[in-house]
């Protein structure tokens, strides 16, 4: 039976498992970078690589995808998980918090770049509604490489981290009016677009509005019923009905499926299921934005380029330099370092995912020539192939910078002044980095004060957000804003350090929310006493993981024995906390 009798995508399925089960272990034992894997198998099992051979080599069907449109549907998939846990990090309160970076810097980003791409595209001859599609979506990156790089790297909590993700958000939130201004254009009618486009702009804040005030009213419930329920099943499966619903809600009101899914994750975001959500889901996002970067692969003709070995790789060249050079600036005057500005310009320089969106869109309206079209899209996909090379240069040229002209004094002040809704680790030893590294993969941002200047220097060189100094002091804390930030963390494990740092914060700020560790019970006791609002005690996870141990060598099922250490933790813990 040939490869294409069999039911729809059965072949593509059992293609990609097969491929995603041999590549992810193999990049991760070769430490190459999953994005780089994915984006040069698609090349190599694509139409424009293999795939091309099938006529001549039948038994290649079987091993390659001989259409790209094959795997566009689970690609669109890949596309929309990534916005519902873009979504699912936000929160209104986190957006609200970080508005400055997202819709100042986000906003200049994508208007200088609209207008200088949009400008040399007129220039080459293209039409004014061609030159601002063109304009506006080469202005936006890839949310899906660069998250996974930050990701990869644990660098989202950092001041790059905050900021390149507020750009991308940004971008992100843009797709949507982008989408309706192609629609806008390539309408034939004499309508003026000003008013076709008012007339959408307020059908998609009427949309938008009545999925987030009705399913904020109906997510909280529909979660705590099903979580009662203890069905690890029936819970996935109304996390996926809830990403994948809205964001068909969104379709039908003329919106797109990637701002529903990202307003999902909004809504996920502002209970206190958002964790489990982004666990459960987690290992969908990763496979499906597996077949999202092989597809991306599978667009890009080798062939193609060598036909056109020096205007393509110009073109390339040409984006990056035009996108980094912008972002550097602004990333300097919204108050990163130039070594710090540089790494985040080059690392955003490339095209993004709905480019092939829009594009695709455009070209079906008339509105961009084909082959303009079609040579954009290479474009795109080369610059978000050499994207994971370019971000490791970046690294090095931007530490090298750091390291020859420094970081201004005024830069720190600068990003603390732009702190809120941050946490506090007071102590970075073992302890508290491991904090810090949780913090950062999450995107909390965080500061870290530690006593030990040996230490501090040396994280200083890895760009942690650590300062030397005294967590009791109220003058310091107040420096770094102890007043806008959700909790302190306290770790170290001096108990008259500790203790005179719980006093001194509960000083300055009566309702700020500490966690401490302590080295025993009596301990505890006395950081309560003080005004710690949880604390831990070292010898009581201990005591707990050697009874875990001892249950599982007496045959107690796994169940049984967790459940167990929690309710002693609980119980332990509730003991440890204010009354």
């Amino acid at each position: 039976m040939d490869a294409h009798d069999a039911p729809a995508f059965l072949h593509e399925v059992i293609l990609f498992l097969a491929l995603a089960g041999v590549l992810i272990p193999l990049l991760q034992r070769r430490s190459i970078n999953p994005v780089l894997g994915f984006l040069t198998v698609g090349m190599i099992v694509g139409p424009f690589g293999l795939g091309q051979y099938t006529d001549s080599s039948p038994w290649l069907r079987y091993l390659t995808f001989s259409r790209q449109e094959d795997v566009a549907v689970f690609a669109e998939f890949g596309v929309i998980f990534l916005m519902f846990m873009i979504g699912l990090e936000m929160s209104v309160d986190r957006l609200w918090a970080m508005r400055r970076l997202v819709f100042g810097l986000g906003h200049l980003q994508v208007g200088l770049s609209a207008l200088t791409i949009g400008g040399i595209a007129y220039a080459f001859g293209n039409s004014i509604e061609s030159s601002v599609v063109l304009g506006v979506v080469l202005s936006f990156s890839s949310t899906a490489v660069v998250m996974q790089l930050l990701t990869q790297r644990r660098e989202l909590g950092t001041p790059l981290g905050q900021a390149t993700f507020s750009v991308l958000l940004f971008q992100d939130l843009a797709v949507v009016p982008l989408l309706v201004l192609v629609t806008v254009l390539g309408q034939k009618s004499g309508d003026s677009v000003a008013a076709l486009m008012a007339i959408a702009a307020l059908k998609g804040v009427i949309t938008v509005g009545l999925i987030y005030f009705i399913g904020s009213r109906v997510v909280r419930p529909l979660f705590h019923q099903i979580a009662a329920s203890r069905q690890s099943e029936s819970f996935m499966a109304v996390t996926l009905l809830t990403a994948l619903g809205v964001a068909v809600l969104t379709q039908l009101a003329g919106l797109s499926m990637e701002m529903g899914a990202l307003l999902a994750g909004l809504l996920i975001a502002e209970t206190e299921f958002r964790h489990e959500v982004e666990v459960t889901i987690e290992p969908f996002k990763g496979l499906l934005m597996g077949v999202f970067f092989m597809s991306v692969g599978m667009g890009i003709d080798v062939s193609a380029i060598l036909a056109k070995p020096l205007l393509l790789p110009l073109s390339v060249i040409g984006v990056l330099a035009i996108k980094a050079l912008i972002l550097i600036v602004l990333f300097r005057l919204f108050g990163l370092s130039w070594g710090r500005a540089t790494e985040g310009g080059i690392m955003l320089g490339q095209g993004g995912e709905f480019a092939f969106i829009v594009i695709g869109m455009a070209l079906g309206l008339d509105l961009l020539d084909p082959q303009v079209g079609h040579f954009m899209l290479l474009v795109v996909g080369l610059s978000m192939l050499i994207t994971p090379s370019l971000t490791l240069l970046g690294r090095k040229l931007g530490n090298s910078i750091d390291a020859r002209v420094g970081k201004p004094v005024f830069e720190e002040d600068r990003q603390l002044e732009q702190l809120s809704g941050h946490v506090i680790i007071a102590g970075y030893g073992r302890v508290g980095r491991l904090i810090g590294e949780l913090l950062s993969e999450q995107g909390i941002p965080y500061l870290a004060l530690e006593s030990d200047a040996k230490l501090v220097k040396q994280m200083r060189t890895e760009d942690a957000p650590v300062y030397f100094g005294d967590a009791s002091r109220p003058e310091l804390l107040r420096r770094l804003h102890l007043e806008r930030a959700v909790a302190v963390v306290l770790t170290m494990d001096r108990t008259a350090a500790a203790l005179h740092a719980v006093k001194g914060i509960r000083a300055t700020s009566p309702n700020i929310r500490i966690a401490a560790r302590a080295r025993d019970e009596s301990h505890a006791q006395a950081l309560r006493d003080a005004g710690a609002t949880v604390v831990i005690p070292e010898t009581l996870e201990s005591g707990l993981q050697l009874a875990g141990s001892v249950f599982e060598t007496l045959g107690v099922p796994g169940d049984v024995a967790t459940r167990l250490l929690e309710q002693e933790r609980a119980r332990r813990i509730a003991g440890f906390r204010p009354g």
